[in-house]
């Protein structure tokens, strides 16, 4: 008899070209939206007030941003990395349109490349998804990697056809809601002080605010997003592992030190896009989040005068306050450069800013 359950797909299981067709579409309704609040103390007010919403285009609040992504994410867990060691990266994350509380997302992937890793233990498996609502409009679409456990370690695969990933999102690439009108724009609401004329390529903004996220806040959001990674959740199973405990999902990482960077870019509108992101050390429960961002460039959106995208590196800093205690974002070791043990995130992002007064 054929068996009942899905023990998850290991290295050896995927194909190059093959589609990935996830199940279980998820409502995103009021509730996950103030659920979300609640875990990562998010302030944007463009998901928080529907009145301000309106003003600028829109129907009324918007899903966060980070919300739809891990909801989108969350469905690709149980075919992509259910046996993940780790999740190792993102590419050209774009957001296409805006999500509203009551819209049904669900996701696709398409596998790109796979390359076993010496050891023989695991291998890498790069996938680009695509997330669409409930008129079959894409969403999101994005490329990440992940290191997979193998079924089998002592035979070798030979797999090594590892694809190319794009270097960036390009200003031209960006999407806008095509309905934004910032006539109405009141800067009061956000309480910000910067708009996009006001910031400065290669400026540094310290985001003051420090946040430690508890076991049960955690694990809480990792169920908010149904990710079924063993990693997150086995206590039992992670006792065997080289850290003896859960990791923390990375996303939920994302989405506190985004949280966090509202105190200096309050008049952020939201997220057009990921060039790229690292989560460059694991995160456990009981660590204390703080962030920092440098502004890398500056673009104006075509056919728009009233906005334009900031290109920000967002890095994610745990139990050490970077605003107080110096630090550098990587250091030598062994000879060559990785990050700083602390440094957790590292995300290079494009935002969408009004062009103020």
């Amino acid at each position: 008899m054929a068996a009942k359950t899905n023990p998850g797909n290991f290295f050896e299981d995927f194909e190059t070209g093959a589609e990935l067709v996830h199940a279980v579409p998820r409502t995103i309704t009021d509730g996950d939206c103030a659920l979300y609040i609640a875990l990562t103390g998010d302030r944007y007010p463009l998901h928080c007030a529907a009145t301000f919403a309106r003003t600028l285009g829109y129907r009324r609040e918007t899903v966060n941003d980070l919300l739809a992504f891990h909801v989108v994410f969350g469905k690709t867990v149980n075919d992509v990395s259910l046996n993940a060691v780790a999740n190792l990266g993102y590419a050209a994350v774009r957001f296409l349109r805006p999500i509203y509380p009551g819209d049904t997302l669900r996701s696709v992937s398409r596998v790109l490349g796979r390359k076993e890793n010496s050891s023989g233990k695991t291998g890498i498996v790069w996938v680009r998804t695509t997330g669409t609502n409930q008129h079959d409009d894409d969403v999101l679409d994005y490329y990440r990697w992940v290191m997979v456990r193998k079924r089998d370690p002592s035979t070798q695969t030979g797999a090594s056809d590892a694809p190319a990933m794009p270097k960036e999102v390009t200003p031209e690439q960006l999407h806008v809601h095509p309905g934004l009108d910032l006539s109405r724009y009141e800067p009061w609401v956000s309480g910000g002080r910067g708009f996009f004329d006001d910031y400065e390529v290669g400026e540094r903004i310290d985001h003051v605010d420090g946040m430690t996220i508890e076991e049960a806040e955690h694990q809480l959001a990792t169920r908010l997003y149904q990710n079924t990674a063993k990693v997150h959740f086995d206590a039992h199973q992670a006792k065997g592992t080289r850290f003896g405990r859960r990791l923390m999902y990375g996303g939920h990482v994302i989405s506190v030190a985004r949280a966090l960077s509202f105190n200096g870019l309050e008049n952020a509108l939201g997220i057009l896009a990921w060039n790229g992101g690292a989560h460059a050390n694991p995160t456990f429960a009981g660590d204390t989040l703080y962030a920092y961002s440098e502004v890398l460039d500056k673009a104006v959106l075509p056919g728009r005068s009233d906005a334009g995208a900031l290109r920000v590196r967002l890095v994610g800093v745990k139990n050490l306050d970077p605003a107080r205690e110096p630090m550098t974002l990587k250091v030598q070791e062994g000879g060559r450069e990785v990050y700083h043990p602390n440094v957790v995130l590292d995300l290079d992002y494009w935002l969408l800013f009004p062009r103020g007064r």
